[in-house]
């Protein structure tokens, strides 16, 4: 397992045949020059080391997007979303977590911003980065810290300018991560409302596969609305919203979508809301993480020696926060166990919100 040796290098495997010419490294100076050519007017071009709160001296292969996407896969916090709700607690091996939305949400950005040229590293690296704001066990978290933050508790702004500030990422990453929301202020670049499109289309269209795989609905329950121009399965519905989104925004040079098309997202988003967020056993889950994690923050203040040093700050309750928002789902319901003295049987389970 060593390599094989070939003139004077090492490959892989024995029989290696795969060549290309040979030529100079194609770096972070060859890669923003073939940017400025390539992408339209309007996309943001990666420049240097990018505009951080720390300055830094610019990398000699990745532009300062890329970096900043390779940041955000090796951070604690994306990591961490693999234990986090989606739709389900406790999900099966095929149903999403928070990681594989992001990484949906990746994919559909990066599809829309090379259709449109726009900067396709950027959009990868606010659709990758866009929910480590989120807590345990879904939007729930949301209403659970909310009682704790004075200025309230949103994931996109909490992700970007709490979780996520260790990583010094550029000011336009985290202006899209703090910004992905509908009901945010639009975010200033061409490649963040790429990525609150992609969102919307990303959950819309897994979300309602999962709920069917859990058996809470059926093929058969999509609106006709839907159906008759997204199609019925998640392959379709993607694809037609990805296209509308490319040929809108190529179209009119802003990112959008054309109406009848948009009105069938709506339309599946408020079948998803009546139909698998809301419905009782959604929210009965909700008010047990909410109970959970309002605990568990309550506890932490009181005990603060339970946390690890590094949440233990002057301001206590931002500190707890902190520290239980960035809590996997199954470390978060332990805790309760332990800490709190919950049983098993008042746990939450089965289906929750979406995205």
């Amino acid at each position: 397992m060593h390599g094989h040796a070939g003139d004077d290098f090492v490959q892989a495997h024995r029989d290696s045949h795969a060549a290309m010419e040979p030529g100079p490294v194609l770096g972070r100076e060859a890669r923003e020059e073939r940017e400025a050519l390539t992408l339209r007017r309007g996309a943001t071009l990666a420049r240097g080391a990018g505009d951080r709160a720390v300055e830094e001296e610019p990398d000699s292969e990745r532009t300062c997007f890329e970096r900043d996407r390779d940041r955000i896969v090796h951070s604690p916090a994306f990591r961490r979303l693999a234990g986090k709700t989606q739709v389900v607690v406790y999900p099966t091996d095929h149903q999403r977590t928070r990681l594989t939305h992001a990484i949906e949400v990746a994919q559909v950005a990066t599809s829309i911003a090379r259709g449109v040229g726009a900067n396709v590293a950027l959009a990868d690296a606010i659709a990758l980065g866009h929910d480590c704001g989120h807590g345990p066990g879904g939007h729930a978290s949301e209403d659970a810290f909310d009682a704790f933050i004075p200025e309230g508790y949103d994931h996109g702004p909490w992700g970007a300018n709490v979780v996520l500030t260790g990583l010094n990422l550029c000011q336009q990453t985290l202006d899209g991560i703090r910004n992905h929301s509908w009901s945010r202020p639009a975010p200033g670049t061409i490649e963040g409302e790429i990525v609150s499109w992609s969102d919307r289309i990303a959950y819309c269209a897994h979300d309602l596969e999962d709920a069917i795989h859990a058996g809470i609905v059926t093929l058969d329950d999509l609106p006709e609305e839907v159906a008759a121009i997204a199609g019925v399965g998640r392959r379709a519905q993607l694809g037609t919203f990805i296209r509308a989104v490319i040929r809108t925004t190529n179209a009119t040079g802003r990112v959008g979508m054309d109406a009848d098309t948009a009105a069938a997202l709506a339309a599946l988003r408020r079948f998803n809301y009546e139909r698998i967020y809301t419905r009782p056993d959604s929210v009965a889950q909700a008010h047990a993480v909410v109970e959970v994690l309002r605990g568990l923050v309550e506890r932490y203040v009181e005990a603060p020696e339970l946390m690890p040093a590094d949440y233990r700050w002057d301001d206590i309750t931002r500190g707890a926060v902190t520290y239980v928002g960035g809590m996997t789902d199954r470390f978060a319901f332990e805790q309760a166990e332990h800490l709190l003295g919950w049983s098993k049987d008042r746990l939450p389970r089965g289906i929750g919100r979406g995205a």
